[in-house]
């Protein structure tokens, strides 16, 4: 019989699973922090098209109710072999063969499979070939300075000198955002860009794939800021809220509710006095409108001078999409049990994160439900964070 049709998220999960099995991983769900960032290397080595890890997370995660955008797709199936996303569409479509030749199609799937491994392979190899080494990077200079205060958007001017080093290309990128990454060239000693989020923000020089240089941008809003950032990239758009802290669908002015988001509740002081090695915070939240997400999710994050502090808590059915991580401590529910985090967050939840020596407790309507430990530092707090895929509203905020 013929085999049924694909629907279009069930495509996206297919060719997803073709590039994870091209690239040499056979499951999916076992991908760790640098099997993503890999992926995310060989689709731009591929495609010239740069899907940050957050948007490659999400999609290996099933995290989407609507479709990716079109440039988003044609990278997936131009990764795999296919000119754009509705050539990998029509290959996908099964046709029956007629009964008298069964034998050809079972041959061309052999000689198929056969020409795909030998492709991975080749791509492997010229990805993971090194380019020429950098030389020189220790004359390199690179510094910065904002022109427009505290502003969002907020205009930077960047400074370097490139011109004693040895390199194949060179780039500017404005944090750990690789679609953030803006190539620079030799004789040329301004680059002068947009911050359109705020946040404390680590720039780095690149030449090749070394990173030679890095310089903290400090953006701080001293108040409560609100965004809708467009969960498959995208620029934000600024909200104000009726009510501070709490999203409604009226405060959506020009933002495309057809459309997924994620929802940016934040605030970074000027004034950094905490550690991030010792600290508690508290927190109630709750999910006012999931937006027509089946796994509608809260996630709490204190931002740091490095690295990352954060998790998020979603119905308990929903527990392999979380995810977690302190410092370099990064766990992803595909790959580790994270059901403990798991609560109905279309209700109130009382949320406190606790932090002492490294060691991170988050508890739920008071009761414990993770420890982990991590032991990078992630140095001073520069703000907090609330981000939802739904609608959401936050209060009875305690920091110490």
């Amino acid at each position: 019989m013929p085999a049924k049709p694909l629907d279009e998220h069930a495509h996206v999960r297919a060719c997803l699973s073709a590039l994870c099995r091209e690239a040499g991983f056979a499951d999916p769900g076992a991908l760790v922090q640098r099997d993503l960032l890999f992926l995310c290397d060989l689709i731009e080595t591929r495609t010239g098209t740069i899907i940050s890890l957050s948007t490659l997370k999400r999609l290996l995660a099933g995290q989407f109710v609507r479709l990716p955008q079109v440039a988003t797709l044609d990278a997936l199936a131009q990764t795999t072999g296919y000119a754009h996303w509705q050539a990998y569409r029509a290959a996908a479509i099964p046709t029956p063969a007629p009964a008298t030749r069964r034998r050809a199609p079972r041959l061309r799937w052999i000689a198929l499979g056969a020409s795909l491994c030998l492709l991975a392979l080749v791509s492997l190899a010229l990805v993971r070939t090194r380019r020429h080494a950098v030389a020189g990077a220790a004359t390199a200079s690179f510094s910065a300075t904002k022109v427009t205060g505290n502003d969002l958007p907020n205009t930077v001017v960047f400074h370097y000198n490139i011109d004693g080093v040895t390199a194949d290309s060179f780039f500017i990128q404005q944090s750990w955002d690789r679609h953030r990454r803006v190539r620079i060239q030799k004789g040329v000693h301004t680059l002068t860009d947009l911050y359109l989020e705020p946040g404390y923000h680590v720039a780095k020089l690149i030449a090749n794939d070394e990173i030679i240089k890095t310089i903290d941008v400090s953006i701080p809003t001293d108040r409560w800021v609100y965004y809708a950032q467009p969960t498959f990239g995208g620029e934000p758009t600024y909200i104000t809220p009726a009510t501070p802290l709490a999203l409604t669908r009226a405060d959506l002015t020009g933002v495309d509710p057809q459309k997924e988001h994620l929802y940016v509740m934040a605030n970074f002081p000027t004034a950094r006095p905490l550690s991030s090695d010792s600290f508690t915070l508290r927190f109630r939240a709750r999910v006012t409108e999931p937006m027509g997400n089946l796994c509608p999710f809260i996630m709490g994050e204190v931002f740091c001078q490095r690295n990352f502090m954060y998790f998020a808590t979603t119905p308990p059915g929903c527990s392999s999409a979380s995810e977690v991580q302190f410092g370099e401590n990064f766990m992803g529910g595909k790959t580790h049990d994270l059901s403990a985090l798991g609560s109905d967050v279309r209700n109130w939840r009382h949320i406190a994160l606790s932090v002492r020596n490294r060691q991170a407790t988050i508890a739920i309507d008071g009761r414990p439900v993770m420890t982990t430990t991590y032991h990078q530092s992630c140095g001073q707090i520069t703000g907090l964070g609330f981000i939802s895929n739904g609608l959401c509203q936050v209060d009875s905020i305690a920091l110490q």
